[in-house]
């Protein structure tokens, strides 16, 4: 099963307050405080959830169904971005990796639906990605 990217930002974030609690981390040194804050991460992991429903739903699906949850998601998350302005690089590369994996672990053959639109497996999300 493949793991939210939200997951480990929020480990992250509640070890990083616990830490600043024991007093062994600086509250200025919290960088995943800044970077994730919980609104942000409960926002993207309710739009990361309702994808993997979305994908479990397929039974035989067409690549316009496909494309149609992946454009879905990513709407989702651009409106997230916009509101908390958190998408960064390293955020981006993780949920465009967990998009792609959630459709392999349904058994979407990822590869060949990027194929038959002619474009490259890692342009999966470029079309409607504004982060």
């Amino acid at each position: 099963m493949t793991t939210r990217p939200t997951e480990r930002w929020g480990r992250e974030v509640q070890d990083q307050k616990g830490r600043i609690a024991a007093g062994t981390l600086a509250e200025d040194d919290a960088y995943a405080l800044h970077l994730w804050p919980e609104a942000f991460i409960a926002a993207v992991d309710t739009a990361l959830g309702a994808y993997e429903a979305d994908v479990r739903s397929f039974s035989s699906p067409s690549d316009d169904e496909v494309f149609a949850s992946v454009e879905q998601v990513v709407m989702a998350l651009n409106a997230i971005n916009e509101e908390h302005g958190r998408i960064e690089t390293g955020e981006r590369e993780k949920l465009c990796e967990y998009i792609d994996d959630v459709l392999t672990d349904a058994g979407i053959d990822v590869e060949g639906l990027t194929s038959r639109r002619g474009i490259e497996r890692t342009e999966l999300t470029d079309d409607w990605r504004d982060w």
